[in-house]
């Protein structure tokens, strides 16, 4: 806490104005009472050279006793102002403003007049009354109301409803903790959770953690008349701290059925009071703060938060999942997580700008590549860069009037992939992973050496120069560099496409074609042809036993034809007079051979050139083993 906040709670709570009395001494100012000019505290800054930081203390003129009674280590006797009426505060990280609040509010009113004896030693001229009627004069002694200043008098609270009467009436004042305060609330909204008002009321009041013990009569009948239209659907202007108390209501679970109702009118009151403009747009921040708290401790679905985590967090988390397991995400996602860490740099690299598509792909395979074979000390490349989930200590609603009763039974939630919360014991913590653990300098020296290296290679831009705390990364991204490069070979390399399903008919369609082009004279001759072919066989077969290959020789799904052709190409004779004989084509029985051997050789073995099939050195050996080595070599 500063000074200035307690400056400022002065001016506008008791429109008391800090006060500069010496020119000399310009770290000290006052705060005094208007009317009497009586001093209330006495403010104190002081330049520390040697930590580069200010200073900042306060007397207060609130009574010693309230050191004993709220032991806070921020408070101590008075630094420069002396008497038991006196209490010294200390303004750092560690002070409570709710505290000093309300140890201000003690030191105005404990100013204000008690009760006075006043006489007069001169009696006051009494007033003459003329009666309109006789014309007589008559001396009377009117009562004169003597008002103080700062007095709570001079605002006597009329017409207060019975309702409200009561509900004061539940304070209990055990002690001025912030968590009795809370309970307060708690206590007195339940109770006038149903109240309804009709007294508007349109000034002006700012308090931290207001509640309904800080406010007057009248502000408490505005309140609730601005509430019950509110619950109607009806938003209009009104003091921002009031509209603070309303969420404080709806966290607590007042004027609420379920949970799921309370977040539906907290997502009500932003779209009616915040998105129409009607209310301060700095209250955004809280309220997502508070929706996001409010679903976790309330087991909502995820989904219905999404909206209200900060959108620079969450963008973060959906990141950090894909380039957790990049393997399972696009290019394009990939290279937008990238840049969500690294910046527009990488964004507007000049390997992107030259082609957009080819320049994603590439960095995204650069970030596989790396996260797939990248190990230091047992950890990938991810978690070099971005560690690990840790958990941290989880405080719901640390910044808002909320109470409850019991500890919070045991829960898990899961926000997203990279997010979530645990309670045990009544104790919530967060497990996320976070930037204080991130590597930037290992994961940006990754993306600049491949940058680097990519404009080289695909000649865009100018040149970046070499850095060598960046040259380990130079291994990962010529790697795919040249995976890329054996890629578009493979790409160029003719591809042949054997559809199995459609020999049978190609064969038809090739007899039907040979058939249609012979004249009834070929048709007879090659008849001929082949009854002399088959007498020159039985005639040049070799007599020697074992030698002999029966005529009806065959190899799984080869005929008889196919099978010894097969084998005379593999003995290196001619096949044309087989291929006549059948009329058969070139290209069909090479691809009747390669369809019947493709299960056991997984490739083609014979390839036509035009007329001229030939066998493929490559898996001639193969074949042999298949066919049981018979070649009659």
């Amino acid at each position: 806490m500063e000074l200035s906040e307690l400056t400022a709670y002065a001016e506008e709570k008791f429109h008391i104005h800090e006060q500069l009395k010496w020119d000399d001494f310009p770290g000290f100012s006052i705060l005094a009472d208007p009317g009497t000019g009586k001093w209330i505290a006495l403010l104190m800054r002081q330049w520390d050279s040697d930590t580069g930081t200010e200073i900042q203390r306060c007397d207060l003129k609130c009574g010693q006793e309230s050191l004993a009674e709220l032991r806070e280590p921020y408070l101590s006797r008075p630094f420069r102002m002396k008497g038991k009426k006196w209490v010294g505060v200390i303004f750092d990280r560690t002070t409570k403003p709710d505290v000093v609040f309300r140890l201000f509010d003690r030191a105005v009113y404990s100013g204000e007049p008690q009760g006075y004896t006043i006489v007069f030693e001169d009696a006051p001229a009494a007033q003459m009354i003329v009666d309109d009627i006789s014309g007589a004069h008559t001396a009377v002694h009117r009562d004169t109301a003597l008002s103080f200043a700062g007095s709570r008098a001079d605002g006597a609270e009329e017409d207060v409803p019975e309702k409200i009467r009561a509900m004061r009436r539940l304070y209990r004042y055990r002690s001025s903790s912030f968590p009795q305060k809370c309970r307060n609330f708690c206590r007195q909204a339940k109770f006038m959770e149903d109240y309804e008002d009709d007294a508007p009321w349109t000034g002006e009041y700012k308090r931290y953690f207001p509640t309904y013990h800080d406010l007057n009569t009248r502000q408490l009948r505005g309140y609730f008349t601005w509430r019950t239209h509110v619950r109607k659907g009806e938003f209009t202007p009104v003091a921002t701290s009031l509209a603070y108390l309303y969420l404080y209501e709806l966290l607590n679970g007042i004027g609420t059925d379920s949970p799921e109702d309370g977040f539906e009118k907290m997502r009500k009151f932003e779209t009616g009071y915040l998105d129409s403009g009607i209310g301060d747009p700095g209250m955004y921040k809280n309220l997502h703060r508070w929706m996001l708290e409010y679903a976790v401790i309330h087991g909502l679905p995820p989904e219905l938060v999404a909206s209200c985590v900060p959108s620079a967090d969450m963008e973060k988390d959906v990141c950090l999942a894909v380039l957790r397991t990049p393997e399972e995400a696009e290019d394009e996602e990939i290279f937008s997580a990238l840049c969500c860490f690294a910046g527009k740099k990488l964004e507007q690299s000049a390997v992107v700008r030259k082609d957009e598509k080819r320049g994603k792909h590439l960095f995204a395979s650069v970030w596989r590549y790396v996260c797939g074979t990248y190990r230091q000390d047992g950890r990938d490349f991810f978690a070099a860069c971005f560690g690990k989930q840790r958990v941290f200590l989880w405080r719901p609603f640390a910044n808002a009037v909320y109470w409850q009763e019991a500890p919070h039974a045991d829960a898990d939630y899961v926000l997203d992939a990279c997010r979530s919360y645990h309670c045990r014991g009544g104790v919530w913590r967060e497990k996320r992973y976070d930037k204080l653990y991130f590597d930037r300098k290992r994961f940006s020296g990754l993306l600049r050496e491949a940058d680097r290296r990519l404009r080289n290679c695909l000649k865009s831009g100018h040149y970046l120069r070499e850095d060598p705390d960046e040259s380990w990364a130079a291994e990962y991204v010529e790697a795919v560099l040249e995976n890329e490069r054996q890629a578009e070979i493979e790409k160029m390399r003719p591809k042949i496409t054997i559809e199995l399903s459609s020999l049978e008919q190609i064969r038809q369609d090739a007899r039907h074609t040979r058939d249609s082009l012979l004249t009834e004279e070929e048709m007879n001759g090659e008849a001929a042809e082949t009854e002399d072919l088959s007498a020159q066989e039985k005639t040049e077969r070799p007599a020697e036993q074992g030698t002999e290959e029966p005529a009806d020789v065959t190899y799984g799904a080869l005929d008889a034809v196919h099978t010894k052709i097969l084998l005379e190409l593999l003995r290196g004779n001619p096949i044309e007079t087989y291929l006549a004989a059948g009329h058969l084509m070139p290209s069909v029985v090479a691809d009747t051979v390669n369809e019947a051997l493709f299960d056991e050789i997984g490739d083609s073995v014979l390839e036509c050139d035009g007329d001229t099939i030939t066998v493929s050195e490559d898996y001639r050996e193969e074949v042999l083993q298949i066919l049981g080595g018979k070649t009659d070599e």
